[in-house]
């Protein structure tokens, strides 16, 4: 077979259509996560900023988003270690939710190394919307790419097109990690005053970059 036919993974070509899928999952690069802040108005407005600008009468605390991924396991082979350090997984979903279930045996059965994240407070709700554009559950987040809603076979898809395996190569004593919060939120003591108004929603950075996001028709639930 000619050298030029093989892409960049070093695998024979795919289909048009998973090629599309690869294209969409390199759109956009993993930023880290980034300190968020909560900024209560003296006029009761909130906002959000990566930088504590206050002014009197003004409350603030900071909001941290946990997305260290489950690729630093050394306990994972070799080679879905490398993908899954290239395509991250993570599952949000909430509690009393049947297609969240499903989602997760999804990734289960398959062995995929994933982050599980419940939404359950205001905080976890606004966080979800700014990582998924969308308040949809389950989300699925697989590298840069989002899928709102439950569907077996779009899941199916990007995960084929990121290259992790139909079946799994987790070692039998895998375990995966427990369910945590989306966001942890902690009171940052803050004395001196700000000179500085408070941020405009507008003006305030997101968490992440937007995402493009995918919403199947038979989506779960919104948060």
């Amino acid at each position: 077979m000619n050298p030029t036919l093989f892409n960049w993974l070093g695998e024979a070509p795919r289909s048009a259509t998973s090629l599309a899928l690869m294209a969409l999952l390199m759109a956009g690069a993993v930023s880290p996560s980034q300190a968020q802040y909560k900024v209560i108005g003296s006029d009761g407005r909130i906002t959000y900023t990566d930088q504590p600008p206050l002014a009197a009468g003004d409350k603030m605390s900071q909001v941290k988003t946990q997305r260290i991924g489950p690729s630093a396991d050394v306990s994972l082979p070799a080679e879905l270690r490398q993908i899954a350090q290239r395509y991250p997984v993570t599952l949000y979903v909430s509690a009393n939710c049947a297609p969240c279930d499903q989602g997760r045996q999804l990734l289960r059965s398959r062995g995929i190394p994933h982050l599980e994240k419940t939404v359950v407070t205001g905080d976890d709700g606004e966080a979800l919307q700014r990582l998924t554009n969308g308040r949809d559950l389950p989300a699925l987040s697989i590298g840069a790419q989002v899928v709102r809603g439950l569907s077996s076979d779009t899941w199916t898809s990007y995960l084929d097109a990121a290259g992790y395996p139909k079946e799994s190569k987790l070692p039998p004593s895998y375990q995966f990690p427990p369910a945590s919060p989306l966001t942890q939120r902690t009171e940052a003591p803050r004395e001196t005053v700000s000179a500085r108004p408070p941020a405009v929603l507008d003006g305030a950075r997101e968490v992440r970059p937007p995402r493009k996001a995918v919403t199947p028709d038979n989506s779960g639930i919104k948060f």
